[in-house]
């Protein structure tokens, strides 16, 4: 697991926007711990990064869903979350996992009624997730093994975010090829 200080920052952060109901907040957080699974290739971080983004999703389209039942869930959310903390403060990383687990699995049965779209957020986050890992250079086949997708879910997402932005992992146009072989044999 990457810094526990970090992680318990992330979680923190996290608990607090989901109480603001602040989904920027809870994308960029998503986002960040991201970033830091892609290069530690943590899957604890991505499960975070998971349920953050899950969580977003849920409060931004609560319209969609009763009010009542959505706060509901966001407040068990918190209430794990808040325990998972005290679990990695502990050092007892299995009950940290299981709280974690405990929130994708209260994800999963937030409505019967509702049980498509959440489903669907759950599965576009992990797609979501999986295209940010594959931006940071991971391959497909690992960054696909790494969020339990597969490699077809994933490669239509990644190539409709444009693939890679990391400077360091874009290709070269011909005419900049072409210009670097002139400049270093010319």
């Amino acid at each position: 697991m990457h810094e526990k200080s970090h992680v318990l920052g992330v979680l923190e952060e996290a608990k607090e926007a989901v109480k603001k109901e602040d989904t920027l907040a809870l994308k960029e957080l998503s986002n960040q711990t991201i970033h830091t699974a892609s290069t530690e290739q943590d899957t604890d971080s991505i499960l975070i990064a998971i349920i953050i983004y899950s969580l977003g999703k849920i409060i931004e389209r609560k319209s969609r869903y009763n009010e009542k039942e959505c706060a509901k869930f966001c407040s068990f959310a918190v209430s794990e979350i808040d325990r998972a903390i005290k679990s990695l403060g502990k050092d007892d990383e299995e009950s940290f996992k299981k709280y974690l687990e405990s929130i994708i699995t209260s994800i999963n049965r937030f409505s019967e009624s509702y049980k498509k779209d959440i489903e669907n957020v759950l599965r576009k986050a992990r797609i979501n997730k999986a295209s940010k890992i594959y931006e940071h250079g991971i391959s497909m086949e690992q960054t696909a093994k790494l969020l339990g997708i597969t490699m077809y879910e994933l490669a239509p997402y990644a190539g409709q975010r444009g693939g890679l932005d990391v400077p360091l992992a874009r290709t070269q146009s011909v005419k900049e090829r072409i210009k670097l072989a002139m400049d270093f044999f010319g």
